[in-house]
C-alpha cells in the first residue's frame, strides 16, 4: 500500500541516541540528568536546531532513587535545563517502564494535534549502574547500625507483588512452544547480526560516540575515551557457551545468555508536523504512520509487542506483509519469537481485538503458519537487538525506531512496525514511513 503524504503529517526530523554501556561499565558514573541532556543536545545539535523551538519535552525515566534528589526530582526538567532547552517550556518525566521512550512519541502526537505544541522533545535515559542500594525502614525503627538490612532494588528485577519478569516471560515462552534453544540461536544471531551492521557503519547513524572523562577526588579530568560501541556486544559469544548457562530466578528458559543486560543510555526523537518540518528546512527522518499504547494482563508480557502491532494494523489497514522490516525489542529473546508467531497467525491479525485480548489472557493463541511465521523471523531485528545493543529500557522505545527508520533509508525506503514489550505487560508498537 502507498502512502499518501500530507502537510499535517507528524513526522521526526532527529533521532540519536548515546552508546549502551554495561551494567558498571564505562558509563557507570553518569549522572542520570548529564546521560540525558547528552541525548538531548545531540539531537538538538544534528540538525543545528534553536533548542528554543522546543515547545515541549516528553522523557520518560523509570527510576528515581539514582538521582542527585530521589524525592520529586523533575528528571525531565533538570535534563532539558541541562542540554540547554529554554527554562520556560513545559516537560514531563514519566514511567512507563521499558516503552517510554515510544509512548513517549504518543503524547508528543497528542500535544502536536491539539494545537498545543510545534515542536516536541521525546525520549527516555535509564541508568542502572547508579542504582543504590536502599535501607528501608529506618526512620522511624530505632535500629542500631549493626542491624541495618541492605536491600539491592534490582535484584530480582521486576515487581514484589509480582514474578520476576524473567519467570513470567520463560513460561510464556514454554505455553507458545518457544524452546529454550531455538531462543539462545536468537540470542546468538542478535550478537552476528550487531557484529555485520557494526562492521559496515550501520549504527554511525543513530549512535553519537561518547566522551567519557575520568576524575580524580578533586574532580580534575585525568584521562579521557572515546566509546563508539554498545558494550553489551559480545564478539566471541557462541551457541556452546550459551548453553551453558542456567536460568535465572528458576525460570525454564530465559538465561543471562538470551536477554539483554541492566544498561545506561540515552536516546531522544524530535517531532514536528511535515508542514513545520519543510518550513524550518529540515530532513525527515521518518513519518509516524501509526503509534499505539496498549496494557494486558500482568503475566503475558511476551505478546504485549504482537498487540501493539495488531493495533496499528488495524488502525491504518495495512498487513504484517506491508512491513519491510519489523523491530520487537529483545527484553528476552522469547519476546520478539513468541510476538512473531502471534503475527504468524491469520485469525489473531483478523479477529477483533479486543476477542484477542479475552482469549490471550486465559490461554495461549498457538495456532500459527510455520512458513509466515519464518518469513517474519527473515525480516525481524536484523541489525541486532537488545540482546547484542542493551536494553536501556526508558530509552529502547525509541531506539528501536530509529533503528527501524536508518534501516529503511539503507535499503530504499518502505514501512516498518517497531515494538516493545514493558513490565507487568504493557506495550506500545508504531508503524513508521520512510519516503
Amino acid at each position: 500500500m502507498s502512502f499518501q503524504k500530507s502537510k499535517n503529517d507528524i513526522v521526526c526530523v532527529s533521532a540519536c541516541r548515546t552508546p549502551f554501556g554495561r551494567f558498571g561499565g564505562s558509563m557507570k558514573d553518569i549522572d542520570i540528568y548529564d546521560l540525558g541532556a547528552i541525548a538531548m543536545r545531540n539531537s538538538l545539535q544534528r540538525i543545528n536546531m534553536d533548542p528554543g523551538l522546543i515547545d515541549e519535552v516528553w522523557w520518560g525515566n523509570g527510576d528515581t532513587t539514582n538521582t542527585k534528589d530521589p524525592y520529586t526530582p523533575v528528571i525531565a526538567r533538570q535534563t532539558m535545563l541541562k542540554a540547554g532547552i529554554k527554562p520556560e517550556t513545559p516537560s514531563i518525566t514519566f514511567d512507563q517502564a521499558c516503552i517510554s521512550a515510544m509512548a513517549a512519541v504518543k503524547y508528543a502526537v497528542r500535544a502536536i494535534q491539539s494545537g498545543e505544541a510545534k515542536i516536541v522533545m521525546t525520549g527516555g535515559s535509564t541508568s542502572f549502574s547508579t542504582v543504590p542500594f536502599l535501607l528501608r525502614d529506618i526512620r522511624w525503627s530505632g535500629k542500631r547500625h549493626s542491624s541495618f538490612l541492605v536491600e539491592d532494588p534490582i535484584i530480582p528485577l521486576g515487581y514484589k507483588d509480582y514474578a520476576p519478569v524473567a519467570v513470567d516471560s520463560g513460561n510464556i515462552a514454554i505455553e507458545y512452544g518457544v524452546s529454550r534453544e531455538e531462543q539462545d540461536e536468537f540470542a546468538y544471531a542478535s550478537h552476528m547480526k550487531y557484529k555485520e551492521a557494526y562492521s559496515r557503519g550501520f549504527f554511525q547513524h543513530e549512535m553519537v560516540p561518547l566522551v567519557i572523562e575520568k576524575k580524580d577526588s578533586k574532580g580534575n579530568i585525568i584521562d579521557k575515551m572515546l566509546l563508539k560501541i554498545d558494550e553489551q556486544f559480545r564478539p566471541d559469544i557462541s551457541l556452546e557457551s550459551l548453553a551453558k548457562l542456567k536460568p535465572i530466578f528458576g525460570n525454564p528458559t530465559c538465561t543471562a545468555g538470551n536477554a539483554p543486560g541492566m544498561n545506561d543510555g540515552a536516546a531522544a526523537q524530535i517531532f514536528t508536523t511535515r508542514e513545520t518540518a519543510e518550513q524550518l528546512g529540515l530532513e525527515i527522518v521518518y513519518t509516524l504512520v501509526a503509534i499505539s499504547s496498549i496494557a494486558l494482563q500482568p503475566r503475558i508480557m511476551p505478546v504485549s509487542p504482537a498487540f501493539a502491532i495488531k493495533k496499528c494494523l488495524d488502525d491504518t489497514g495495512l498487513s504484517i506483509e506491508d512491513m519491510k522490516f519489523i523491530e520487537i525489542n529483545e527484553a528476552f529473546a522469547c519476546v520478539p519469537l513468541v510476538s512473531s508467531k502471534l503475527l504468524a497467525n491469520e485469525r489473531f491479525l483478523k479477529s477483533n481485538y479486543e476477542d484477542m485480548v479475552r482469549e490471550a489472557s486465559s490461554q495461549p493463541v498457538l495456532d500459527y503458519d510455520a512458513d509466515k511465521y519464518q518469513a517474519i523471523k527473515s525480516r525481524l531485528n536484523v541489525n541486532g537487538s537488545a540482546i547484542a545493543v542493551g536494553h536501556a529500557n526508558t530509552a529502547s522505545g525509541a531506539r528501536i525506531m530509529m533503528t527501524a527508520a536508518y534501516n529503511l533509508k539503507e535499503n530504499g525506503g518502505g514501512y516498518a512496525a517497531a515494538a516493545i514489550c514493558g513490565g507487568l505487560t504493557q506495550g506500545a508498537g508504531a508503524i513508521i514511513w520512510v519516503e
